[in-house]
């Protein structure tokens, strides 16, 4: 199923959207659709990590270092 959504555009950032979509020749459609899948995998990934982050603190994983330590 899928759902249609209207987006108004700054007019500069509809612009680079046209340009790179002719570039690319790639629709505008597809480029914000990909856009925003990747906008939203980083919101849930910096979520995720903030509360890891938390946990780890308490634990003391604070580097890399300690993290390939706590796995290994």
């Amino acid at each position: 199923m899928r759902t249609v959504l209207s987006v108004s555009l700054p007019e500069k950032v509809a612009a680079e959207l046209e340009a790179i979509s002719k570039v690319t020749g790639r629709n505008k459609s597809d480029i914000v659709k990909e856009s925003l899948g990747l906008f939203l995998w980083e919101t849930k990934f910096r979520s995720i990590k903030r509360k890891l982050s938390t946990k780890g603190k308490a634990a003391g994983v604070v580097t890399e270092e300690d993290v390939l330590k706590a796995i290994s």
